[in-house]
Parts: structure tokens; sequence; C-alpha cells
């Protein structure tokens, strides 16, 4: 118990930010919700809104739009994206999601449902195998659905609901709507970890500043389930006070395609930190920063984890890797700026987003028994990889509901893998255009590139 108040009494130093300028905050929690009386609209992840704007007693909607430009300093000539989940297309103004959907809600029943147009339905699918096993194309049936899940809600405790679905990971804290991060082109601890779960989740929020969530899901980022074993984890997270947020998401699964004996363990931890809070000043109104640490590793089935192994047991297969974010509001939060970056370590590249276009070692569609492309990127046990990304972005907020940012990346990698000037699909930078004997996708180990943004959310 000492322990536990010493703790407190340590994570307390932050709560000066909560001075008396606080009162021209509006809080988004109700009395009797969890993480009752806090502000969470600062969040990194979370929905900057102080309110839902069109709220109803049955049905609350959701609309959001993501649209934006992208420039690569290495100009591919097929405009392609490479080790992105957030960005798909060079040179184009793109709408990379376009998301309607909403809760409704009735004596305890509940559904979310949120569908996924744009770029991301192609984008996000493309690194799962899960499809490939038996009939039915998953990969098309769920790509235009970002969420869908549906249960009851206990009033126990101070809330535990039970649903069942498709639902977002939240893994590396960024949320998978760009409209809710300090950031766009999310570095590769987010970037190369889960987006979402197809499975079974539970809630239970032990108090308004505890939730507890274990989860029963199909796998990795994968639509089906692998080596007939479901995957198991949960989250923890813990709000001390309106200033901080802790949280901890932890799995373990099979999810290598056809290799039952390997297995996988990771665990996501996050610390958030607003140390700074003066709502109504002119000049700076907020600071924040956001630290996020993921471990993991796999083992069995040829590799072995974090050490090198013998012939059988084979090499380390494990993933590091850490990012932070420090952000300050300007103006009455009209305008914030921010500043980050982080870095990647992933020997057998299993989390590591394969290189689009002719790059790409997925199973081609017609035909599972070979790759898609003719050079493909290497993913084999022992293959070496390590990524360092860094940014900064300029946001100007009018109101709660629009975002536009400018953001400028640099991501560089061990081995060549972002697409250089000779692009990732064939020498014309066209589908249609035949390969020759000689020519292989251009891959270099370095981009920079700048980001234009429109966000909104309703």
């Amino acid at each position: 118990m000492k322990k536990q108040l010493f703790l407190i009494s340590i994570l307390s130093i932050f709560s000066f930010a909560s001075a008396q300028d606080d009162t021209s905050v509006t809080i988004n929690k109700q009395k009797g919700e969890p993480l009752e009386g806090m502000d969470c609209t600062w969040w990194n992840g979370g929905d900057r809104r102080s309110t839902n704007t069109l709220s109803g007693k049955y049905f609350t909607p959701t609309v959001m739009l993501d649209a934006n430009y992208t420039h690569s300093f290495n100009d591919p000539i097929d405009n392609t994206v490479v080790g992105s989940t957030a960005l798909a297309r060079n040179n184009e103004m793109q709408v990379s999601a376009a998301h309607l959907g909403g809760d409704f809600y009735y004596k305890g029943a509940r559904a979310h449902i949120v569908t996924q147009f744009g770029t991301r339905s192609t984008v996000i699918p493309r690194n799962d195998y899960s499809p490939y096993r038996g009939q039915y194309q998953l990969d098309n049936a769920y790509r235009y659905l970002a969420e869908a899940n549906a249960g009851y809600h206990f009033n126990v405790l101070h809330g535990i609901n039970v649903d069942a679905g498709m639902f977002m990971s939240y893994v590396g804290l960024n949320s998978y709507y760009q409209v809710d991060n300090w950031e766009y082109q999310a570095s590769f601890t987010s970037d190369n970890t889960p987006w979402f779960f197809n499975g079974l989740r539970i809630q239970i929020f032990a108090t308004k500043k505890l939730k507890i969530e274990p989860w029963i899901i199909n796998g990795w980022q994968s639509y089906g389930m692998f080596n007939q074993q479901p995957g198991v984890g949960g989250n923890i997270t813990w709000c001390p006070n309106e200033n901080i947020k802790l949280l901890t998401n932890d799995y373990y699964g099979a999810d290598a395609a056809g290799i039952a004996s390997r297995k996988r363990f990771h665990s996501d931890n996050s610390l958030l930190v607003r140390y700074l809070n003066r709502p109504r000043s002119k000049g700076i109104s907020k600071m924040a920063f956001s630290l996020t640490g993921d471990f993991g590793f796999e083992k069995g089935g040829g590799v072995n984890g974090l050490t090198n192994g013998d012939s059988i047991q084979g090499p380390a297969q494990f993933f590091l890797s850490g990012m932070f974010y420090n952000r300050i509001w300007f103006a009455k939060n009209k305008f914030a700026w921010t500043l980050g970056g982080g870095f990647m370590q992933n020997p057998g590249r299993y989390l590591v987003l394969y290189p689009t276009g002719d790059a790409s070692p997925l199973p081609n569609p017609t035909n599972p028994t070979t790759t898609a492309g003719t050079h493909p990127f290497s993913a084999n046990p022992g293959d070496q990889f390590t990524g360092l990304d860094y940014s900064s972005n300029i946001d100007w907020m009018p109101n709660q509901h629009v975002l536009f940012r400018l953001e400028v990346v640099h991501r560089e990698s061990s081995v060549p893998y972002f697409s250089g000037h000779g692009g990732v699909t064939s020498p014309s930078g066209y589908t249609t255009t035949s390969l020759t004997p000689s020519w292989v996708p251009d891959l270099v180990k370095m981009e920079n590139r700048i980001i234009f943004a429109v966000l909104f959310r309703l």
C-alpha cells in the first residue's frame, strides 16, 4: 500500500498543469462515465472534441474525412509510397479515408459501425496472409469496414462492456484515425504494429480511472485465424488524474502462416503527460509529451526469440522500438506544433510493412503459391532491419471539427526499403509496361517527404 501511495504521489507532481486557467475547458466525460470529470481532449490518439456534436438518444453518428497530398523528394516515377499505412500515392491529392457510421444503443444493447473507403481500404489489409487460408476473400469482405462490433453494457462497477466483432487496436498509442493523432506519418512503432483486431473484447471499468480489457481475437492484424489457435491479450489503462495516462497492451498468439509451432509475444507500453495547461492563454496554452516503448519476439519453427540459436533453433527474431513526441498548443489551442520520432529494430522482418508494387512478397491473388512481385523484399529468419524516423508539423484547428496539417518527415533504414526515383512497379511506372530481365524495383535507404492533410470529424 505504501508503494502504491508513493507512486501516486510521484505521478501527481504533474498535476500542477490543471491550474486556475482550467475554467474554459469543456469536460467531455459526464457523471457516472469512466474518466468522469476529466478533460481528455489533449490526448494523442484521442478524440479532441469536447462533446459529440449530433448526439442522440439512440444513435450518435460519426463522419470523418482524411484527404492528403504528399511529396517524396525521391520522386518515384510510379508515385507509390512504400512503408506507410497512412499514405498511398505521391504527388497526388488523395482521399486516404472516408468514414461513415456511428453508435447505436438501446437499453444496454450497443453497436458501433464505421465504414472505410479511400486508399486505406487497400493499404491496410495488404500484409494479412489469413485470407489465403481456405475459401472466401476475407480481405475484400472486410476491407470497407474499419470497425463493426456489437454487444451489451452492464451497469456494474463503472461499467462493463462485452462486445464482438472488429475493433481498432490502438497499439502504439496512436489512433487509426489521423484526425485523433498528433502526427500524420506514424513512427515505425505504430506503423508496424496492429491497427485492428477481429474477435471478442471485454472492457471492465473497475474505477473511473482504471480500465482492464481482455481480448480473444483471431490474430495480429489478421481477418482470419492461423494454425487453429486464437490470439489472446489485453489492455490496462490507468489515469491517476487528467494530466497523466498510462497503458499497456500485451498479446500472445501463433500467427506465422503454416508454422503452428511458432509463437509470438508482444508488449506495448505508453506514457502520456500534459505538463502545462493554460487554455485561455493567447501564447502557449498547453504542452504535453507522448512516450511509447514496444518489445516482442517470435520463437519456434526455425527462429529463437531474443538470442541466436543453433541450426535447428534458428536466429533471433524480435521487435524492439520506441517513439517520443512533444506537442505545444498556441493561441487558445487554435495552433499546435509537434516534434518527435522513433526507431525500430526487427531481425527477421516479421513486423516490417512489406514494400508495395513488384517488391511485394505477398502471395499472388490469382495464384497463392507464388509471390506477387518478381523481386520480393525478403523476410527470412535472420534478415536484419533497423529503421529511424523523425518528423515535425504545424496544425491549424479553427474549430474542433477540422484540422489543417503541414508535416515534414525523414525516414531511413539499414537496408534498401523506400521507393527511389525508379519506383517499384515497372520501368515506366505503369503496371501495363512489361518487365525486362534487367529491371529491379528501385529501393533506397532513405526518404524525405512533406505532407499536407485536411482532417475532418463530426
